[in-house]
């Protein structure tokens, strides 16, 4: 188990986090710069994360804060992000695709693509293949994707990804965070076929209190799922414990590329392994995803 002060020094590493100012981004960040590293905090509302990041600097941490902003709902955005990140910096040590959308009404990204797909699976599988270059600049870098415990309970329907014949925004978050596991094994499949010098590992929060369950209750106006929240609050955990699985995948010293990091008991507690869902197992069904996925990003 990891906890917060076990987590080694990370002086002179950059990390790339997305979701940066809020929730479990917000909580990783903060860890990071308590640790010494430089943190690319990306945000999609440039004002909240000044904001997140004038408050991360009351702590006189030792590492660098650098705020960017992020839209992963349009893949132009995510191209020119990624062009501006080579820019500017010469290596990554960690990529956290954390940024995440839950249960939205059915919503279409700047491409007209649902939005849970867009946004959980094919921008961060964009960002990751645009950044790859940097990251392999040094050794043992990790890709870290954040996915949720409703992996287990995704099912990919290839007939419909976008929800066009039936929009079940339930069913569309799962099958994205099915996705991010599925993403994250082929990715380091790839990567190991590759010799490359950059794993790709998995962390999911559990039950985790972040903003996603009051944006998603306002969102769809959803008085029976306030309701819900209210009843489970006692099962859920803090940011900060849930920040944990994504900070040990990103930062422990024995870690490696395919394992996924979870709480002890799967919603709550400090992390260890976990099993990644049986349905990302299958390597046929993961090389037909990263095909259409592909397809869809427009990348060769």
């Amino acid at each position: 188990m990891v906890r917060l002060n076990k987590i080694k020094r990370q002086d002179g590493r950059i990390f790339l986090i997305t979701g940066a100012n809020s929730g479990l981004g917000y909580e990783t960040s903060k860890a990071l710069l308590e640790k010494g590293a430089t943190v690319i905090m990306c945000c999609r509302d440039l004002l909240k994360g000044e904001k997140a990041k004038q408050e991360l600097l009351k702590f006189n941490f030792s590492g660098k804060i650098e705020l960017v902003e992020l839209d992963l709902s349009d893949l132009n955005n995510v191209k020119k992000f990624s062009e501006f990140i080579k820019q500017n910096f010469n290596y990554l040590d960690v990529l956290i695709n954390n940024a995440g959308i839950m249960a939205p009404p059915k919503t279409f990204s700047k491409q007209g693509l649902e939005i849970q797909f867009a946004v959980n699976h094919l921008a961060h599988m964009f960002l990751t293949l645009e950044l790859l270059p940097i990251l392999e600049e040094k050794n043992n870098s990790r890709v870290v994707t954040v996915t949720s415990g409703v992996q287990y309970f995704g099912v990919i329907k290839w007939d419909d990804l976008q929800g066009n014949l039936k929009y079940d925004r339930w069913a569309s978050y799962a099958q994205s965070k099915l996705a991010n596991v599925m993403f994250g094994l082929e990715l380091n499949s790839k990567l190991k076929e590759s010799n490359s010098k950059t794993s790709s590992l998995l962390a999911h929060p559990g039950f985790a209190r972040t903003n996603l369950q009051p944006k998603s209750v306002e969102a769809n106006q959803s008085w029976q799922e306030e309701i819900a929240y209210k009843l489970m609050d006692p099962m859920f955990q803090s940011a900060k414990m849930g920040a944990l699985p994504q900070l040990t995948a990103s930062t422990l010293p024995s870690a490696k590329g395919g394992e996924q990091y979870g709480p002890r008991f799967n919603f709550r507690g400090f992390p260890k392994i976990c099993r990644n869902a049986p349905k990302a197992l299958n390597k046929t069904t993961r090389k037909k995803l990263w095909e259409i996925s592909k397809k869809l990003i427009n990348i060769n």
